[in-house]
C-alpha cells in the first residue's frame, strides 16, 4: 500500500496487514511507541469476560525467551519504559525508551505479543489481584453507581461492564483459555504501531519489519467485535449502602466516534463538566453548594458511548441536587447555549486539544488511536475543524436527540434514596 504523509505523519502497511504510523521530531533524543491490537474487552464472550486484561496483566511475566527478571532487568537497567492496558475497544502496549535503545525495546515487544510465556505462577498471582481489585472498587460509591449504569445502558453486551469482568468470570479463566485468546485475538492484520520521536519513517519501517515482518495471519478472519445497540434502559437503578453522601448520575447511549454528532456531544460534555468553569461545576457547587463533586463525561467508543452527568451530595440535599441536575440537561434541550458560551467551550476544547500532543508519547498515542478506530490520521485535523464549525442550534438539536431516555444510577443509604422521586 503507498505511504501516505499528513501532518507530519507517515503511514504505511506492511504485507501481513500492520499499519505504521511515524510522527519525526528531533527535537529530543527519544522515542515513543504504541502498539494498538484493534481487540478490546467488547470482543470478549460474556462468560469470559475479563480474559484480556487478565491477559494484558501477564504480557511482561515472561517470553519464551526471556523470564519477568530478565524483561524488568532490560527494561529498567535503560532507564525505558514498557506497560500494558486494556479497554473497552482496543489492547495496548506502551513504549519509551532514548532512542539508541528504541531498537531492542520493539524486538522484546514483538517477543512479548509473538511468544508470551504466560506463566503458571504468575496466571494464579494476577488472577487473585485482578479479584481483589474487582472487590475494592465495590467499596467505591462512584464505580457502583457507573457500574449499575452501564448495566441499565448496555445490558448483555460487554459495554456494560468493567474491562477486568466480573468475580464469576475472573475465577473461571484459566491459563490454557489465555492461551487460546492469544492465538485468536493477536494478529499482524489487526495490528497498529505508532511511533513518534527521533526516528525516520524508513527506520521505523526497517526495525518494525524486521521483527514483525515474518508474522504469518492465520487462515481464519479476524475476530470482529459486536457493537452494542441501544438498549431502553431502566428510568431508575440504586443501590443502598450505609454512607454520608449521595451520589447521583444520569446516563444516556448516544453516539459512536464516526456520529456526525459526536463533535457536538463532545461540547455538550465540556460545557457541562469540564473544570471549575463549567456549567455544572459554577451552578450546583459554587453558587447552590448542592455538591462535593460534579461533572460530565462523554468518552470515545467504537459504539454508542455513554453521556454521563454526575455528583456527590450531602445526604439532606438530595432531592434539590437531583432536581438541579436534571434542570442543566433539560436546559440543553429547551434553550439555545449563547454565541458566548458556545464560543467559550470552543477554545477550551480547542486548547486541551493542542496540549494534548505535546510529548512524543502524546503524539503516538493519539494517532495510533485513531487509527485503530477507523478514523485516519487526518482526524487530527478534521476534529478541530468540527468542533469550531459546531453551532449553538447544533448543541440543542443533538440534546434533544441524545439526551432524554436516560437512566438514574443512585447510590447512598436506603432512607435518602427513598426520597428522590
Amino acid at each position: 500500500m503507498p505511504a501516505l504523509l499528513t501532518s507530519q505523519c507517515h503511514r504505511s502497511q506492511l504485507a501481513n496487514g500492520i499499519v505504521l504510523l511515524v510522527y519525526e521530531n528531533p527535537a529530543a533524543n527519544i522515542v515513543a511507541g504504541r502498539l494498538f491490537l484493534r481487540q478490546g474487552s467488547s470482543s470478549e464472550p460474556p462468560e469470559q469476560a475479563g480474559l484480556l486484561a487478565l491477559l494484558s496483566a501477564l504480557l511482561t511475566k515472561g517470553s519464551r525467551d526471556r523470564s519477568a527478571h530478565d524483561i524488568a532487568d532490560f527494561v529498567e537497567s535503560s532507564g525505558a519504559s514498557l506497560g500494558t492496558d486494556v479497554a473497552n475497544d482496543y489492547f495496548l502496549v506502551s513504549l519509551k525508551s532514548v532512542t539508541a535503545d528504541f531498537p531492542a525495546l520493539l524486538t522484546l515487544a514483538a517477543e512479548l505479543l509473538r511468544y508470551p510465556s504466560l506463566p503458571e505462577a504468575e496466571f494464579a498471582l494476577e488472577q487473585r489481584l485482578a479479584l481483589e481489585a474487582l472487590r475494592s472498587q465495590r467499596e467505591q460509591p462512584f464505580n457502583l453507581a457507573y457500574d449499575q449504569l452501564r448495566q441499565s445502558l448496555y445490558g448483555q453486551h460487554p459495554y456494560a461492564l468493567d474491562s477486568l469482568g466480573t468475580e464469576a468470570t475472573l475465577s473461571a479463566l484459566s491459563r490454557d483459555r489465555l492461551q487460546e485468546a492469544h492465538q485468536h485475538y493477536f494478529r499482524p492484520d489487526q495490528l497498529v504501531i505508532s511511533v513518534a520521536g527521533q526516528i525516520t519513517p524508513d527506520e521505523a519501517l526497517a526495525w518494525v519489519e524486521a521483527v514483525f515482518g515474518d508474522w504469518q495471519n492465520p487462515p481464519t478472519p479476524a475476530p470482529i467485535a459486536l457493537l452494542p445497540d441501544r438498549n431502553q434502559p431502566s428510568n431508575r437503578v440504586s443501590q443502598s449502602r450505609q454512607m454520608q453522601q449521595l451520589i447521583l448520575m444520569l446516563g444516556y447511549a448516544t453516539v459512536d466516534v464516526q456520529s456526525p454528532d459526536y463533535t457536538a456531544l463532545k461540547l455538550l460534555a465540556a460545557y457541562l463538566g469540564n473544570g471549575m468553569s463549567s456549567r455544572l461545576f459554577v451552578e450546583l457547587r459554587e453558587k447552590q453548594s448542592l455538591a462535593y463533586e460534579v461533572s460530565a463525561v462523554f468518552p470515545t467508543r467504537l459504539g454508542p458511548a455513554p453521556f454521563i452527568a454526575y455528583l456527590g451530595t450531602a445526604l439532606e440535599n438530595g432531592p434539590r441536587a437531583l432536581a438541579s441536575l436534571r434542570s442543566e440537561l433539560d436546559r440543553l434541550s429547551e434553550e439555545s447555549l449563547t454565541p458566548e458560551e458556545v464560543a467559550v467551550t470552543q477554545r477550551k476544547v480547542l486548547g486541551q486539544y493542542a496540549l494534548s500532543k505535546q510529548s512524543n508519547a502524546q503524539i503516538a498515542q493519539l494517532y495510533g488511536w485513531y487509527e485503530t478506530l477507523g478514523l485516519g490520521i487526518e482526524f487530527d485535523q478534521q476534529f478541530p475543524e468540527a468542533i469550531a464549525a459546531v453551532q449553538a442550534t447544533d448543541l440543542q438539536r443533538v440534546a434533544q436527540t441524545w439526551l432524554q431516555q436516560g437512566c438514574l444510577s443512585l447510590v447512598g443509604p436506603e432512607a435518602a434514596i427513598a426520597d428522590l422521586s
